[in-house]
């Protein structure tokens, strides 16, 4: 089982690294936002009220948020990447408080579809996620709010890595390999409603993810369900598992199938 967490923590530093230069970057990028945009092109620096018009079809990264308060509509759109070994984002939120990402439409083809850095009460709401590295990557972030996604066939749907108070609702989440949700060192966060098959992990907690609440939650069909830290006593990082549909469970007993 100690196999399962070295592999999805590995996974997550890889991604870490590899995209590590788009925020070494932002600090002059976002100097370079003046006017908010009403039809962006890939690689641009965005901020204010932001809609798609048409598909972006990006060799690098999407958009870069500039500053606080931005609100992106994808609009029906696609912003799709160059591939998920790539070390390139579809949207890119750092340093950036009270922004809004929503749908309908798409981001495909990234190492991370968003990538939330350093932001405080980011919202992602009705955008399909697909063929990415990660789907939805936070890294310390505090008050992200995730809701009514549909995330297929990424490696991981979401990683929350030193972030607090996620929150994680009624998305849909199937065949994403390594795992439909990953907590890394993530504290007092909700993961609720959800709709997670067809991974090796369907929720994964680190040992070093504590109070956190994972209920009501449908997580069927995966090789393990929930899987708090490959077996650690839920006490122990005091993680709650409360009425989840689910039948497979490390430890045991963290299932309530109907």
């Amino acid at each position: 089982m100690q196999q399962t967490m070295s592999y999805i923590l590995a996974t997550i530093l890889v991604a870490l690294a590899t995209i590590s230069g788009i925020n070494m970057h932002n600090s002059a990028q976002v100097a370079l936002a003046q006017e908010p945009l009403s039809s962006p092109a890939c690689g641009q620096v965005v901020h204010g009220n932001v809609t798609l018009t048409a598909n972006l079809d990006c060799t690098g990264d999407g958009l870069i948020v500039g500053g606080d308060s931005t609100t992106i509509n994808l609009n029906g759109y696609s912003i799709n990447g160059p591939g998920d070994n790539s070390s390139k984002v579809g949207i890119s939120v750092p340093h950036s408080n009270n922004v809004i990402i929503q749908g309908s439409g798409s981001i495909r083809n990234y190492q991370a579809g968003i990538l939330i850095s350093g932001s405080q009460s980011t919202e992602i709401n009705r955008i399909t996620f697909e063929d990415n590295k990660i789907a939805v990557f936070m890294t310390g972030a505090i008050g992200t709010t995730v809701e009514q996604n549909f995330i297929d066939s990424n490696t991981i749907g979401i990683a929350s890595h030193s972030t607090i108070g996620t929150q994680l609702h009624a998305n849909m989440m199937t065949g994403n390999d390594l795992a439909g949700i990953t907590l890394v060192n993530t504290d007092r966060s909700q993961i609720d409603a959800n709709s997670i098959g067809g991974s090796r992990n369907g929720i994964f907690l680190d040992s070093q993810s504590t109070k956190n609440t994972i209920l009501y939650n449908n997580v069927l069909k995966n090789d393990i369900d929930i899987n708090n830290a490959d077996g650690l006593p839920l006490n122990i990082n005091g993680n709650e598992l409360l009425k989840n549909n689910c039948f497979v469970s490390t430890p045991s007993g963290g299932c309530n199938p109907q």
